[in-house]
């Protein structure tokens, strides 16, 4: 077996690897990598699982968007902290026949996982420094990407005060919506479906959340993954507060044309997950200089952080009712 896993991480290795990459004194092919942080950086660590069944469906979900998924949803926690992604380790458990599978024979699972895997990687400028191979009845993927952040420059969740106008990135609740399109059976294009490109193929917002950090323009910031009624909790935690929301200001999905069912655009936009859009907080007197959009990603201010200890949001017709948490856990399927 060992052969057959030698095979596999040479048939990773070529797919992936670069030579001279980013900061890496050392890559694939050693026992560990050599990484080289800049003068005046920190380095940022993160990591994340990718599980079948869990987190992409068999048969449904492309396998060059398993791809690029595992990677960009990692990256998305680097954004959050105002940072770079500079490289990554890859930790892959697969069954023996989608590990062993010959290349050329139509289309195979591991030659397009690791086509899409690729094009993350030179997308959000992450290459592979490493990781481990074993097998399993199921896929089971894990990726850990190292960063780097000016020195004193990331963003944390426990900056936000009582006062701060808390602003989010792009429409939410659209991947959650193209996710419920694909269990549907939907086979048009992702290219011409909005909402379930952005569940396949996530854009973590890399440069937005550079830009506000090297501004000092955020107090605080997290990315939505597992749906804003679930993450805004966690930022107002580690800051000791509370938020209040307007309701008529959260960035929905559109209502499909006249003739289809009517959507919850509102449940969408607060429950869903895998959006990866940054929410961040600014100081009031800093509110103005967050412009309308950033690079065509529209940015919305949503509400205000209070003292209260209390998530709230504001229904149309002015009742403040409790935000409950209701996004994604893993522990309450």
């Amino acid at each position: 077996m060992k052969a057959g896993e030698d095979k596999l991480v040479k048939r990773v290795a070529s797919v992936l690897a670069r030579k001279g990459g980013l900061r890496l004194a050392l890559g694939v092919g050693d026992d560990a990598a050599l990484f080289a942080p800049r003068p005046g950086y920190e380095t940022v660590l993160t990591c994340d699982w990718f599980l079948e069944g869990s987190h992409f469906l068999p048969g449904k979900d492309p396998a060059d968007s398993v791809g690029w998924k595992c990677l960009a949803r990692a990256v998305s926690d680097i954004a959050a902290m105002g940072g770079q992604p500079r490289c990554f380790l890859l930790s892959l458990a697969l069954p023996g026949k989608v590990a062993l599978e010959e290349r050329g024979r139509g289309s195979r699972w591991l030659d397009e996982f690791l086509g899409g895997l690729r094009r993350a990687a030179q997308r959000f400028a992450c290459v592979l420094a490493g990781g481990d191979t074993t097998q399993r009845g199921e896929i089971l993927i894990n990726v850990t990407v190292v960063g780097e952040v000016l020195a004193g420059r990331a963003i944390r969740r426990s900056g936000a005060k009582s006062g701060d106008r808390v602003f989010v990135s792009g429409v939410l609740g659209e991947a959650e919506l193209g996710l419920q399109k694909l269990r549907r059976g939907a086979r048009n294009s992702p290219k011409n479906d909005r909402a379930r490109r952005k569940h396949l193929y996530p854009e973590p917002r890399l440069a937005l959340g550079q830009w506000l950090a090297n501004r000092k323009l955020a107090s605080s910031m997290i990315d939505l993954s597992d749906g804003l009624s679930s993450d805004l909790p966690r930022l107002c935690a580690a800051s000791g507060v509370g938020a209040r929301l307007d309701a008529a200001e959260i960035p929905s999905p559109k209502q499909p044309r006249t003739g289809s069912k009517p959507l919850d655009v509102l449940g969408l936009a607060l429950n869903g997950g895998d959006d990866y859009e940054l929410l961040f907080t600014v100081r009031s007197n800093k509110a103005s200089r967050i412009p309308r959009s950033f690079q065509g990603i529209v940015l919305t201010e949503i509400g205000e952080i209070t003292r209260e200890r209390r998530v709230v949001i504001v229904k149309q017709d002015g009742t403040a009712k409790p935000l409950l948490p209701l996004g994604w856990d893993p522990f309450c399927k």
